[in-house]
């Protein structure tokens, strides 16, 4: 049994309610790229901004061209032994809320019900000039129809769907919304653009009705994540991290776990023990074996 595994069922022993939060490093395992190296630095060129997919038809071509080979990679992806774990943590009662900066919707496809996403699904489609929407498949299906001499390029997958794919993309024909003809965008929230503030607000509650914070598989670069743990420490939370490499709150953290995620997470249940009616911590609350 690792260090770390035992230092996390000690954690959870002491706090047994948590907020979950979880990142890009969560998903690897199922095969989708992360961002960043150890050091919390860009591994590549940074995703698109908002406002240049909006204003830009040239920066919509490159974005939807690159998709048609990026996009497989997500809609393919399967939830790993890390997503079946915290699965396996809420059914004991463990986690108050997961939120996670993700958009595969592998927490989901692998059983967790109590679930933020808070930058969005990318397999949802959204016109922003209607109330129109659509699967990522309908999207990508029309692209293929429209654009066949892109279906002949491979390239390295990249996060969220994007590809490492250099072409000219001058030619590519951007799919419009069928009802009014509008911008078509993943219903995600972009670099540069805003987290929805009724989720962050859902978040936040959650936060304060738990007991400790837990970070798994983000370096919390991004604002957006690392508020719950600026939140945590103004409420005088405990916090614990399971990440690879460095994060942007290790100075608030009382306990950092640098280690591989599934591993740990499957050796922290084995202590738990067996599912039965007791293994949940909440009054009331009787859990079935």
């Amino acid at each position: 049994m690792s260090k770390s595994a035992q230092a996390l069922f000690e954690f959870i022993q002491q706090h047994p309610r948590l907020l979950v939060l979880t990142g890009a490093g969560i998903s690897t395992d199922s095969g989708i790229p992360d961002y960043r190296d150890r050091n919390g630095e860009w591994k590549r060129k940074q995703p698109v901004q908002h406002g240049e997919f909006m204003h830009s038809h040239t920066t919509r071509q490159r974005y939807w061209g690159r998709s048609l080979i990026g996009w497989p990679v997500i809609q393919q992806a399967r939830p790993n032994n890390a997503h079946h774990a915290l699965s396996a943590l809420e059914q004991r009662g463990h986690i108050e809320l997961l939120v996670t900066q993700n958009v595969d919707g592998l927490h989901q496809r692998a059983g967790s019900s109590a679930v933020i996403d808070l930058h969005g699904r990318a397999g949802d489609v959204i016109c922003m000039s209607c109330d129109y929407r659509c699967s990522r498949d309908d999207v990508h299906r029309r692209s293929a129809l429209m654009n066949p001499a892109f279906m002949q390029y491979t390239a390295t997958s990249a996060p969220d769907g994007d590809a490492d794919l250099e072409v000219d993309f001058s030619h590519f024909e951007v799919p419009g919304c069928p009802g009014c003809g509008g911008i078509l965008k993943p219903d995600v929230v972009f670099f540069g653009d805003n987290v929805p503030k009724t989720r962050v607000q859902e978040a936040l509650g959650a936060l304060a009705r738990a007991d400790a914070l837990l970070v798994i598989g983000s370096s919390l670069m991004v604002y957006s994540g690392f508020r719950f743990c600026r939140r945590a420490k103004e409420q005088n939370k405990p916090m614990a991290a399971l990440t690879l490499g460095r994060t942007r709150a290790d100075e608030l953290l009382d306990l950092k776990l640098d280690d591989p995620i599934a591993p740990t997470l499957e050796q922290l249940l084995l202590l738990l023990g067996p599912l039965t009616p007791q293994s949940c911590p909440c009054t009331g609350t009787m859990l079935a074996k």
